[in-house]
């Protein structure tokens, strides 16, 4: 069975060349300026409100453009950014440490396992510093040091603390700061925002992205919106996985609709494994409940050194315990990186010395640190997350140790873009966790905060105004046979979905799904089980067309109806996901593969062979894929065996 072909590669010609850090700057002068009174003819439409599309819809606004901003949440601030907890990374070196904009580039480089582009990675540092100014301006309450300087802490795979944060509550912080902003701007006139719309096709004009299709998730109507141009921010796809750290709203729509009508999607099996999430406690859960990943800074990683060992923790002593992460990785200790320490925790699982009913998780214990700081230090630093779990498990983290294992959490795969954040269509623009650009095949912690304001504050900005000053483009309305045609097919997609009548729910076959992906194309993965799960996904769905079951009608308030749409687009995800990391004959980042490993265990990478971004065309359903590759250069930080020990 032929799963893929090969197309003819694909670059980034955006990128200036020229010294690494000059390309921004030469960038920011060469674009094309949109003067302000020209601005205000043009309209753009926003896909999302978290973040990058909140941040971006608000400066858009701001610089004299009419913006369409569409969430289908109740309120814009109601964006699953707002769930966002440990902080954000900048390289302020306000600690002195040996940071700087350099240093963050190749921590961020080589945490992504060297399958990101310097360029990007490069820009997302240097706007870095720019974005704590921004934020403490707006009113972002960030912890503060007893003097009343901005305060930092440790994240996974950095050596320096360079991450700012509110508690556990920074991306909610941050959020409100946007949406602040945000809401000013529709105050002015200059957004107006659409909540309850969820978008479900991209309208296409004479090749270019020209609007969207949107149902009023309340009344169900259907209506087509037009512009100069579209952004999509509408967050990453880690739901195809049923259970996951993500709000259960999450989904791909979007971004899929957007690949469907032309716009390659890039990576994506590259999904993010979260080592510090509340393990899962039986079958009933709809979702999972992450622990930030700063409680690695002052919690301590360990299992039973006896298989089957039962005891109470407190009565298992030191010399029987295993800080594994201590013992493997010295240099780092509990601070490696996400992919490494989703790892381990699962092969001290798969040895049988987990913990916990189900024997899936490990203990993150905060003793030594209570012990060394006092219970009110470690109550100022993670106080909110400490009641969360306890609210959740019963179980007071004060007095027992955490118990964590890993979970899906953030995908790196997305919209494949240049270095405008422009996708292979051209007027589509694609920012945040929606795209592929800057975090490799694996992102580090408090790097997701980092790139969604910086691609909404500061570089679609400057990128999209020299795809507009090419124009004027010209005028069209709903009326456009393009426009005619994309809501012919949104209306069709419906009453499919609506005809079949089946007698399963679509949670029964989403949640089927989700263990596919999980068991082969998970943590580990293999030829085999990625090939046996291509199969199953196929089968699946088919059975989802003729027996799915969406009651009610598509003219009101149909919950049963949006997920039916959101699950139909994950499986076709999923496929591609599964053909991605088969073709990808290598293990990196966070994406073992059984068949590729060095003689300890660790991740082998294969970089003769796969240095390149994998951009994917879509073709119809049955018909082969077809890759197109992008080559990775690293001028500046070289490919290496990664270790962290």
């Amino acid at each position: 069975m032929e799963l893929f072909t090969e197309g003819d590669p694909i670059a980034d010609t955006r990128a200036p060349a020229g010294p690494i850090d000059k390309r921004w700057e030469t960038r920011r002068f060469e674009a094309k300026l949109v003067n302000p009174a020209n601005r205000r003819k043009m309209t753009v439409i926003v896909v999302g409100t978290g973040l990058a599309g909140g941040s971006a819809a608000a400066t858009l606004a701001e610089q004299g453009y009419h913006v369409r901003s569409y969430c289908y949440q109740d309120s814009p601030r109601r964006a699953h950014s707002i769930a966002a907890q440990g902080g954000i990374n900048a390289a302020k070196n306000y600690r002195n440490d040996g940071d700087s904009v350099h240093r963050l580039f190749y921590d961020t480089v080589k945490g992504g396992d060297f399958r990101s582009r310097e360029s990007n990675v490069h820009r997302l540092a240097e706007v870095s510093v720019n974005i704590i100014d921004q934020c403490v301006a707006q009113g972002v309450p960030f912890a503060r040091e007893y003097g009343g300087l901005l305060d930092t802490r440790s994240f996974g795979g950095a050596q320096v603390q360079r991450t700012f944060y509110a508690r556990g509550q920074t991306g909610q912080q941050l959020l409100l700061g946007a949406y602040q902003a945000l809401e000013r701007q529709i105050g002015l006139g200059n957004v107006e925002m659409n909540a309850r719309h969820e978008m479900l096709e991209l309208v296409v004009v004479d090749g270019k992205a020209r609007g969207i299709v949107v149902r009023d998730l309340v009344t169900g109507e259907i209506s087509t919106e037009m512009a100069d141009a579209v952004v999509l921010a509408s967050g990453g796809y880690g739901n195809v996985f049923y259970l996951s750290t993500n709000a259960k709203g999450c989904n791909v729509t979007a971004t899929w609709r957007a690949h469907r009508k032309g716009a390659y999607f890039a990576n994506p099996c590259y999904t993010q494994i979260h080592p510090t999430c509340i393990p899962v406690s039986g079958d009933h859960q709809s979702k999972l409940t992450l622990m930030s990943e700063s409680l690695r800074n002052d919690g301590r990683v360990w299992v039973p050194k006896a298989k089957g060992d039962d005891r109470n923790p407190r009565d298992i002593p030191e010399d029987e315990r295993d800080y594994y992460l201590e013992r493997i990785y010295p240099s780092f200790g509990n601070l490696v990186p996400r992919d490494i320490a989703s790892r381990a925790a699962k092969n001290v699982c798969d040895e049988g010395r987990g913990v916990g009913p189900t024997k899936l998780g490990v203990y993150l214990d905060f003793a030594d640190a209570i012990d060394r700081l006092g219970r009110k230090a470690i109550e100022a630093k993670y106080g909110n997350l400490f009641e969360m779990y306890e609210r959740i498990t019963g179980e007071d983290p004060y007095e027992v140790p955490m118990r964590i294992y890993p979970a899906v959490h953030y995908t790196m795969g997305g919209l494949w873009v240049d270095y405008d954040l422009q996708s292979s269509i051209p007027g589509l623009f694609v920012i945040g966790e929606a795209n592929f650009s800057d975090h490799g095949a694996n992102r580090l912690g408090a790097s997701a905060l980092m790139q969604g304001l910086a691609d909404g504050y500061f570089v679609l900005p400057t990128t999209i105004a020299n795809y507009l000053a090419s124009g004027p483009l010209e005028k069209v309305d709903a009326s456009h046979p393009a426009a005619v045609e994309a809501r012919a097919d949104v209306e069709d997609r419906i009453q499919r979905l609506l005809a079949v009548n089946g007698d399963r729910t679509v949670d029964s076959f989403h949640r089927e799904l989700g263990q596919i992906m999980w068991e082969h194309c998970g943590m580990e993965r293999s030829d085999a089980g990625l090939r046996k799960a291509i199969g199953e996904i196929r089968a699946l769905r088919d059975q989802f067309w003729q027996r799915v079951k969406v009651s009610g009608t598509g003219e009101e308030l149909n919950q049963s109806l949006e997920k039916a749409g959101r699950v139909a687009d994950f499986f076709e995800l999923a496929e591609l996901m599964c053909i991605d990391a088969l073709h990808r004959e290598e293990s990196c980042g966070g994406h073992f593969r059984a068949e590729h490993q060095t003689p300890d265990g660790e991740a082998q990478r294969d970089d003769d062979r796969f240095a390149y971004v994998a951009a994917w065309e879509f073709t119809a359903t049955g018909e082969p894929s077809v890759l197109h590759k992008e080559d990775l250069k690293f001028e500046y930080v070289h490919p290496t065996q990664r270790s962290y020990k």
